[in-house]
C-alpha cells in the first residue's frame, strides 16, 4: 500500500524564484566561518599567489550555502511562533511552497550531496535557486518512506554557477 498522495507528484519540478543573499560576500563574515570550520587557508583572507587566478580573496567553497539569512527588519519565523504549540521550528524548504499531502507527515534529514564549481570572490553577490527535483516513495525494513529531492543552484553575480546542492528529505507518517 502506497503512502505517497498522488497529488505530491505535482511539485516535481517546481521552482523557488531566483533570492538574493542579503549580504554580500564579506571579508569579517568569511573570517568568522572560516575560523568556524578551521580553515584559515591564506586564500581566504590574503593576497598571495596561490589565489591571484581567482582575481583575490575568495571564500571557502561551502560559504555560498549559508548567506541565505533573514535580513534586517524582517520577521523571525521563530518569535512569530512562540506561542503555537504545533510550531516544529522548521523556516521553509528554501524559498519553496509546502508540499501540501505531505504536511502532517514526520520530517527527517537524509542527507546532501554538494558538488563545487567556482569559488565566490570577496565583495560579490550570491543568488540561489532552488526546486523539487524529485518526490518518490521507497520501501525499506521499517515500512514506506517518501524522499523529497532539493536541488539548489548558487551563482555569482555574473551568473556563474558556484555551488549546486542536492538535499534529500525523508517523510513519513
Amino acid at each position: 500500500m502506497s503512502i505517497l498522495p498522488e497529488s505530491a507528484k505535482n511539485y516535481i519540478g517546481m521552482e523557488s524564484r531566483v533570492e538574493i543573499a542579503c549580504d554580500p560576500i564579506e571579508r569579517g563574515a568569511v573570517r568568522r566561518y572560516a575560523q568556524a570550520i578551521m580553515d584559515e587557508d591564506p586564500i581566504f583572507h590574503s593576497d598571495c599567489e596561490e589565489n591571484r587566478r581567482y582575481g583575490g580573496s575568495v571564500a571557502p567553497p561551502l560559504y555560498p550555502t549559508h548567506l541565505f539569512r533573514r535580513p534586517f527588519g524582517a520577521t523571525d519565523p521563530i518569535q512569530a511562533n512562540a506561542h503555537n504549540p504545533h510550531y516544529d521550528g522548521s523556516i521553509g524548504s528554501l524559498g519553496l511552497p509546502a508540499i501540501e499531502p505531505l504536511k502532517d507527515y514526520t520530517l527527517l534529514n537524509g542527507g546532501s550531496e554538494v558538488e563545487f564549481f567556482k569559488y565566490a570572490r570577496h565583495g560579490e553577490s550570491v543568488t540561489m535557486l532552488s526546486r523539487y527535483a524529485d518526490i518518490l516513495e521507497k520501501n525499506t525494513s521499517k515500512g514506506p518512506i517518501i524522499l523529497v529531492i532539493i536541488e539548489s543552484e548558487f551563482r555569482d553575480g555574473q551568473g556563474d554557477l558556484l555551488v549546486r546542492t542536492r538535499r534529500t528529505q525523508i517523510r513519513r507518517r
